[in-house]
């Protein structure tokens, strides 16, 4: 969708003001631990893009609260299993050799989107150290969301995914779906049925000083995602609060609940 689309949809411009009054209107509440996914063109225009997002997600959770969001960087997974493109196969070992290191202050985030990546670089945002699938923070809470973040098992219990459950958080998704909610993957941790494991390293800085970093996993699948949050949504209405914030499409999940329900749905179906 391009800036013209963007201008066409909408009457008038939103602004931080008319997206945290949006938010506060959805159910966002001061003080609360929210995971956010967004699309800032679904959002409609948008006076100062994506910035004008993130300081209105800040004021209608406020520093009382903690704002979390994925800050993933593909260009630190296997370049060997790229498709989208893959890469010639005598790049494969030149490309592990030659990347600089992840660094959590600096390194760009790659695929998340430009809300995601702007709240990435505010100075007092705070990213975990996971090469590739590193959460950004802020708010009362940054700390304890982000440090420690496994290696092993980067989306799993060690996670900040998990400390947002823990913290009784919600996942607030505009104009995302449930295909990209990546909440969901903490349930294929949880859930007993047979995963495939697997082996990945990456370059990463650590007391100042360059390292490869080997760590395991399991194999995560996205492609069932949407149809368990169809589920999710059909059995545990109570559970998702629907509106709009600007242009967009919103809904406001209990992350428990639906991490929960994933785990049960996943134990069915993929058994």
């Amino acid at each position: 969708m391009g800036e013209r689309d963007a201008v066409d949809r909408v009457d008038e411009p939103a602004t931080v003001t008319t997206l945290a009054d949006d938010l506060r209107g959805l159910g966002v509440e001061p003080g609360e631990t929210l995971l956010v996914h967004a699309s800032l063109s679904a959002l409609g225009w948008v006076a100062g893009d994506a910035q004008a997002v993130v300081d209105a997600l800040r004021e209608a959770v406020t520093d009382s609260g903690t704002l979390v969001m994925p800050a993933y960087t593909g260009q630190y997974t296997d370049p060997e299993a790229w498709s989208n493109p893959p890469v010639p196969d005598d790049w494969v070992e030149t490309i592990r050799a030659e990347r600089p290191p992840f660094r959590p202050e600096s390194t760009p985030t790659r695929g998340m989107g430009a809300v995601a990546e702007c709240f990435r670089g505010y100075p007092d945002t705070v990213r975990s150290r996971h090469p590739t699938v590193s959460f950004a923070a802020w708010g009362a809470d940054t700390e304890a969301v982000v440090a420690d973040h496994a290696y092993d098992e980067g989306l799993g219990e060690s996670s900040p995914l998990a400390a947002v459950y823990d913290r009784g958080g919600r996942v607030l998704m505009l104009g995302t779906g449930h295909d990209t909610n990546t909440s969901i993957h903490l349930a294929e941790y949880r859930a007993d049925f047979p995963k495939e494991r697997v082996t990945n390293e990456a370059p990463v800085l650590e007391d100042g000083e360059a390292l490869r970093v080997e760590y395991e996993d399991i194999e995560t699948d996205t492609s069932d995602f949407a149809e368990l949050g169809a589920e999710f949504e059909a059995e545990r209405s109570e559970a998702v609060t629907r509106g709009t914030v600007g242009a967009a499409e919103a809904r406001l999940v209990d992350q428990p609940a639906l991490v929960d329900f994933a785990v049960d749905w996943f134990e069915t179906h993929r058994a």
